[in-house]
């Protein structure tokens, strides 16, 4: 048991495709998770009420939130839907808003990355903006528009870290080069969660829960992708390994000393 490589959870979208509803996520992050932080991927299908949040995060040792093309639907937090907030995936958010929500409870370590990033917002009683390249003073965040996902992926800003704060520590440099893939971005941030990261004109890219008893930070760019080759992407896929293994040993030490004492 002690040599087994942990379980990480990832996220799924709910797709329709060749007739079939599917519950499926990008290659990318499963293979973030097993060459990144060194753990076997597992998919969450986006059931709802029917998946047991806490027996879940029982069998499990981290959880990836991941990125999508869909968002969080406004309802969920308190603005009226619009075209401009589309396309939803409700049965994502009904999954995803309480497992973020259980695992900081439950300090599971927690990585959320691009739409797991609002959410991580909107679970916590944050808001987001939508088509933020329409204010004023904004940036374009959306992706180049190629079919080469390498040029979409591409690092296109920097992001100012926090110079004390956790993910400066782990990247172990104030500013980074990211890339950017979003219309929507977090508007007014939520209490339970620190500012780590911005871009040059303002937009919130990286934030860690506050007082969280376990490894739980979010990012707005997609470190999955260049996971391989970029260092501050290693660097984050690494911390992430190494506190899911650590979640691992605590756990497993548990069972270990509650089995000796029967």
């Amino acid at each position: 048991m002690q040599d087994r490589p942990p379980l990480v959870l990832v996220t799924a979208d709910v797709k329709e495709l060749d007739t079939y509803r599917w519950h499926a996520t990008v290659s990318t992050y499963i293979n973030a998770v097993a060459v990144g932080a060194g753990a076997i991927p597992l998919i969450l299908p986006s059931l709802g009420e029917d998946i047991d949040v806490d027996a879940v995060l029982d069998r499990v040792d981290g959880v990836l939130v991941t990125g999508s093309r869909s968002n969080v639907h406004p309802s969920n937090y308190a603005v009226e839907e619009n075209d401009d907030f589309a396309p939803f995936d409700r049965e994502r958010d009904m999954t995803t808003l309480p497992l973020i929500a259980q695992a900081v409870e439950r300090a599971v370590p927690l990585f959320v990355i691009c739409r797991g990033f609002q959410e991580l917002n909107v679970a916590f009683g944050g808001t987001l903006a939508t088509e933020i390249q329409r204010q004023p003073g904004r940036l374009d965040h959306r992706a180049p528009q190629s079919d080469d996902h390498d040029v979409r992926f591409a690092l296109a800003h920097d992001v100012a870290l926090k110079e004390d704060g956790v993910i400066a520590g782990i990247v172990g440099s104030p500013t980074i080069r990211v890339n950017s893939l979003h219309r929507q971005a977090v508007d007014r941030l939520a209490d339970m969660l620190v500012l780590e990261g911005t871009a040059p004109d303002g937009t919130i890219e990286a934030v860690r829960v506050r007082d969280a008893k376990g490894f739980a930070i979010g990012v707005q760019w997609h470190p999955e992708y260049w996971v391989t080759s970029d260092e501050p992407s290693k660097r984050l896929f690494k911390a992430f390994g190494d506190a899911v293994r650590e979640r691992q040993r605590l756990t497993q030490g548990g069972i270990a000393g509650s089995q000796a004492a029967e």
